[in-house]
């Protein structure tokens, strides 16, 4: 019985989209295994066979999807960049600014599992000696405060924060807070993450709603550089 010719391309469609779920699973798949690896027993201590066998397949089945560990890595870092993504782009700030930016903070500080902590430590390290983790880290750094930027700038542009906020400064000084905590969290089993929240709101508060500082910051910033250049100079006692 011949087949309506309009149905074969419909069947192809439903074929292929088959075939790139099930290449995004194995993919999803194999990023999961490693994780778990990393942060187990380290980026240099963990070989591409452990992670096949974490992940139940052949070393030639693996090596179709990513050709090394730095592949895998960046395979992380761009899951996680899309999550992030997704992640403020579905954040609604309209109703009370500072407790979303406090659930949010609480999710990425607090309620992140150990395995995912342990694993941003490795990737951090390894950063120092490897140029190709190095760039993964810098572009998903970039990308990350990029979206923050935005995200205050919205902020700013609702009244919900101060116009006179420095936001490219106080972007920097969270993504260095957020380093700090996810690290001692990596290092010490008794941090509290939980405990230094409200300290973190302070400080967030502190540099998003000051209001007609701008000039203070500024004088306070020219004194401090004409003290230097005086103590340079050997004009202090």
């Amino acid at each position: 019985m011949r087949r309506n010719n309009a149905e074969l391309p419909e069947g192809r469609g439903q074929v292929r989209q088959a075939n790139v779920q099930l290449h995004s699973d194995r993919r999803s798949e194999i990023l999961d295994a490693a994780r778990r690896c990393f942060a187990r027993t380290g980026f240099h201590q963990t070989s591409m066979q452990q992670i096949c066998a974490e992940a139940g397949m052949s070393p030639g089945n693996l090596y179709r999807y990513f050709p090394s560990k730095e592949a895998i890595i960046a395979g992380i870092a761009e899951r996680d960049r899309a999550e992030v993504a997704a992640q403020l782009a579905d954040t609604q700030f309209t109703a009370d600014f500072f407790s979303t930016f406090a659930a949010l903070a609480r999710h990425h500080f607090v309620e992140r599992t150990a395995e995912e902590v342990g694993l941003c430590a490795e990737i951090m390290s390894e950063s120092r000696r490897n140029p190709t983790i190095s760039k993964i880290m810098n572009d998903f750094d970039a990308d990350v405060k990029d979206r923050l930027i935005t995200m205050l700038q919205s902020a700013q542009a609702r009244g919900d924060i101060s116009r006179d906020a420095d936001i490219s400064a106080a972007v920097e000084m969270l993504m260095i807070i957020a380093d700090g905590v996810w690290w001692r969290r990596a290092v010490d089993p008794n941090f509290d993450a939980e405990a230094v929240l409200p300290m973190f709101f302070d400080v967030t508060k502190y540099m998003l709603l000051q209001r007609g500082k701008g000039k203070e910051r500024d004088l306070g910033r020219n004194a401090t550089a004409d003290l230097a250049r005086a103590a340079l100079a050997g004009e202090t006692q």
